[in-house]
């Protein structure tokens, strides 16, 4: 493996040559900064978000990275962040208290748009649909259950969704069973005709476990590794044409554990089936993302892999360390994040 220092456009770019078909190009390193939280818009717009008030934009595609002060909140952790635009992105506090910022000014101005003091809130993740504007955040247990909220306005307002008290309710877990804030995508919202209308969760800990949190309609045990406090599914994809999900996650204590770390889920009426990859990813994973219908990328501390064949084998493509990738939701660019301040851009062929 060769290691190139390039100086471009006033900034240093590594890159990470990983035989002839892929590329690992790190645009940012070196801070105290773990960064978790990834949005990409397109080509040139992403934005990032991690511990010590971090929150980073570009708009050229990664040849300059703005780090954006938010004023009031230099000491907390913003786990994930969603963007809409240049200007526009929401950003989500864990803890103590919970609290959702927004910035529709390219980060010159944040505005609380919710806040919670509860004791014991902790929020793990967002997911947005860019179209209507419908967003959701999810957070650990309150009282036993699994905490969710609302907002229908791009994040300007939230409304807390009441647990019902049906015997059967998803939002039910044990004290053992919560949700890890390690990449912003253990939700997901799905909106379509055939499959209906619902946000699938997955969680970890003693269960690990895919829910349908609107619904009610499953709730079922994942075959990966679970049972121990940092044991479960961190990540989930879904991808629409094929009614077709992909849980990855593992143990990050022991992250070069390569098995029973990914599920592969197929949707029949709306009830999922699960089986596992022939060949799993090599290790604990924190975050997966599909291409297309074939195509899909996991990273997490112990590496990153690729599959091209619907997650049915898993290539390792690199030994780098990232908590969360993602690729732009109109375009091809593919961008990670993690610890040490790391931000850089996946080239595959």
């Amino acid at each position: 493996m060769r290691f190139y220092k390039i100086i471009v456009g006033g900034f240093f770019l590594f890159c990470v040559h990983l035989g002839k078909a892929q590329q690992v190009q790190v645009l940012e390193s070196g801070k105290k900064v773990s960064f978790r939280g990834l949005s990409v818009v397109n080509d040139e717009v992403f934005w990032a978000s991690g511990s010590n008030g971090a929150v980073v934009r570009s708009t050229d595609g990664g040849k300059t990275i703005q780090w954006i002060p938010v004023p009031g909140y230099e000491k907390r952790d913003f786990r994930d962040i969603e963007a809409f635009n240049a200007d526009t992105a929401v950003i989500m506090a864990i803890a103590e208290p919970a609290v959702i910022l927004k910035t529709t000014d390219g980060g010159k101005n944040w505005k609380k748009v919710f806040e919670d003091t509860t004791k014991g809130m902790f929020l793990d993740a967002m997911d947005v649909y860019t179209d209507n504007q419908k967003m959701i955040v999810v957070g650990d247990p309150i009282q036993g259950k699994l905490f969710a909220a609302i907002s229908m306005d791009a994040g300007d307002s939230w409304r807390q969704i009441p647990a019902s008290n049906h015997q059967e309710d998803v939002r039910k877990v044990p004290d053992t069973e919560a949700m890890f804030a390690s990449s912003g995508t253990n939700v997901k919202l799905v909106n379509e005709k055939k499959f209906g209308t619902t946000t699938l969760l997955v969680t970890g800990g003693s269960k690990a476990r895919l829910k349908d949190l609107y619904r009610n309609t499953f709730n079922d045990s994942l075959p990966m590794m679970q049972g121990g406090t940092s044991t479960g599914a961190n990540s989930i994809d879904y991808w629409s044409a094929t009614k077709s999900a992909v849980i990855v996650g593992g143990d990050f204590s022991k992250d070069t554990i390569a098995r029973d770390n990914c599920v592969l889920v197929n949707f029949k009426k709306g009830k999922p089936i699960f089986s596992k990859p022939s060949v799993p990813p090599h290790g604990y994973r924190s975050c997966v993302i599909y291409l297309n219908e074939k195509e899909l990328v996991t990273c997490g501390t112990s590496g990153i892999d690729i599959s091209s064949d619907g997650g049915q084998t898993w290539t390792l493509i690199s030994k780098e360390s990232f908590h969360v990738v993602q690729k732009a939701r109109n375009g091809k660019a593919i961008f990670l994040a993690g610890g040490n301040g790391r931000i850089a851009r996946l080239i595959l062929p």
